[in-house]
Protein backbone atom coordinates (compact mmCIF):
# COMPACT_ATOMS: atom_id res chain seq x y z
CA UNK A 1 0.00 0.00 0.00
CA UNK A 2 2.83 2.41 0.84
CA UNK A 3 4.53 1.73 -2.49
CA UNK A 4 1.33 2.54 -4.39
CA UNK A 5 1.06 5.96 -2.72
CA UNK A 6 4.65 6.79 -3.64
CA UNK A 7 3.97 5.90 -7.28
CA UNK A 8 0.90 8.14 -7.30
CA UNK A 9 2.89 11.05 -5.89
CA UNK A 10 5.62 10.63 -8.50
CA UNK A 11 3.07 10.52 -11.30
CA UNK A 12 1.27 13.59 -10.00
CA UNK A 13 2.29 16.89 -11.59
CA UNK A 14 4.56 18.98 -9.36
CA UNK A 15 2.47 22.12 -9.87
CA UNK A 16 -0.62 20.37 -8.52
CA UNK A 17 1.04 19.06 -5.37
CA UNK A 18 0.47 20.59 -1.97
CA UNK A 19 3.32 22.14 0.01
CA UNK A 20 3.42 19.10 2.28
CA UNK A 21 3.78 16.76 -0.70
CA UNK A 22 6.45 18.97 -2.26
CA UNK A 23 8.45 18.92 0.98
CA UNK A 24 8.29 15.12 1.01
CA UNK A 25 9.46 14.95 -2.60
CA UNK A 26 12.27 17.39 -1.86
CA UNK A 27 13.51 15.43 1.16
CA UNK A 28 13.32 12.07 -0.63
CA UNK A 29 14.74 12.89 -4.03
CA UNK A 30 17.02 15.92 -3.59
CA UNK A 31 19.61 17.14 -1.13
CA UNK A 32 18.16 20.64 -0.72
CA UNK A 33 18.74 22.60 2.48
CA UNK A 34 16.10 24.73 4.23
CA UNK A 35 13.11 22.96 2.73
CA UNK A 36 10.80 23.52 5.69
CA UNK A 37 11.16 27.30 5.53
CA UNK A 38 10.38 27.48 1.80
CA UNK A 39 7.05 28.48 0.31
CA UNK A 40 5.36 26.58 -2.51
CA UNK A 41 6.80 28.67 -5.34
CA UNK A 42 10.30 28.40 -3.90
CA UNK A 43 9.93 24.64 -3.42
CA UNK A 44 8.74 24.17 -6.99
CA UNK A 45 11.64 26.17 -8.40
CA UNK A 46 14.21 24.36 -6.22
CA UNK A 47 12.88 20.88 -7.04
CA UNK A 48 12.72 21.64 -10.76
CA UNK A 49 16.28 22.99 -10.70
CA UNK A 50 17.54 19.96 -8.77
CA UNK A 51 15.82 17.51 -11.12
CA UNK A 52 16.70 19.48 -14.26
CA UNK A 53 13.08 20.08 -15.25
CA UNK A 54 12.57 23.03 -17.58
CA UNK A 55 9.87 25.53 -16.81
CA UNK A 56 6.90 24.57 -18.94
CA UNK A 57 4.79 27.63 -18.43
CA UNK A 58 5.03 30.79 -16.40
CA UNK A 59 2.66 31.24 -13.46
CA UNK A 60 -0.44 33.25 -14.19
CA UNK A 61 -0.04 36.94 -13.58
CA UNK A 62 -2.80 39.23 -12.51
CA UNK A 63 -4.27 41.14 -15.41
CA UNK A 64 -4.41 44.83 -14.82
CA UNK A 65 -7.79 46.32 -15.58
CA UNK A 66 -8.21 49.66 -17.24
CA UNK A 67 -8.76 52.56 -14.93
CA UNK A 68 -12.47 53.28 -14.68
CA UNK A 69 -13.92 56.45 -13.25
CA UNK A 70 -16.78 56.62 -10.81
CA UNK A 71 -18.81 58.55 -13.38
CA UNK A 72 -18.49 55.75 -15.95
CA UNK A 73 -19.50 53.15 -13.41
CA UNK A 74 -22.53 55.16 -12.34
CA UNK A 75 -23.62 55.44 -15.98
CA UNK A 76 -23.40 51.64 -16.26
CA UNK A 77 -25.41 51.30 -13.04
CA UNK A 78 -28.17 53.54 -14.42
CA UNK A 79 -28.31 51.49 -17.64
CA UNK A 80 -28.49 48.24 -15.67
CA UNK A 81 -31.27 49.61 -13.47
CA UNK A 82 -33.29 50.40 -16.61
CA UNK A 83 -32.74 46.83 -17.84
CA UNK A 84 -33.73 45.49 -14.42
CA UNK A 85 -36.94 47.52 -14.50
CA UNK A 86 -37.80 46.06 -17.92
CA UNK A 87 -37.03 42.55 -16.66
CA UNK A 88 -39.40 43.12 -13.72
CA UNK A 89 -42.16 44.15 -16.11
CA UNK A 90 -41.53 40.98 -18.11
CA UNK A 91 -41.57 39.00 -14.81
CA UNK A 92 -38.16 37.48 -15.53
CA UNK A 93 -36.98 36.71 -12.00
CA UNK A 94 -33.70 35.18 -13.11
CA UNK A 95 -32.67 38.24 -15.10
CA UNK A 96 -33.77 40.56 -12.29
CA UNK A 97 -31.53 38.64 -9.92
CA UNK A 98 -28.55 38.76 -12.33
CA UNK A 99 -28.95 42.48 -12.94
CA UNK A 100 -29.34 43.18 -9.22
CA UNK A 101 -26.02 41.42 -8.53
CA UNK A 102 -24.30 43.35 -11.33
CA UNK A 103 -25.57 46.65 -9.93
CA UNK A 104 -24.37 45.71 -6.45
CA UNK A 105 -20.91 44.78 -7.75
CA UNK A 106 -20.60 48.06 -9.63
CA UNK A 107 -21.69 50.01 -6.54
CA UNK A 108 -19.04 48.21 -4.52
CA UNK A 109 -16.47 49.12 -7.17
CA UNK A 110 -17.48 52.80 -7.05
CA UNK A 111 -17.05 52.83 -3.27
CA UNK A 112 -13.63 51.20 -3.62
CA UNK A 113 -12.49 53.74 -6.22
CA UNK A 114 -13.77 56.74 -4.28
CA UNK A 115 -12.10 55.42 -1.11
CA UNK A 116 -8.79 55.08 -2.96
CA UNK A 117 -9.06 58.62 -4.35
CA UNK A 118 -9.73 60.35 -1.04
CA UNK A 119 -6.63 61.21 0.99
CA UNK A 120 -6.33 59.55 4.36
CA UNK A 121 -6.55 61.70 7.47
CA UNK A 122 -3.88 61.25 10.07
Amino acid sequence: MGAEKKKEKKEKDLDRMTVKELKEVATESTDLVGIHAMKKAELLAAIKDAKGIKKEKAPKEKIEREAVTVKELKEKIIALKVERKEARKARDKRMVHILRRKVNRLKKETRKISKAQTPKKI
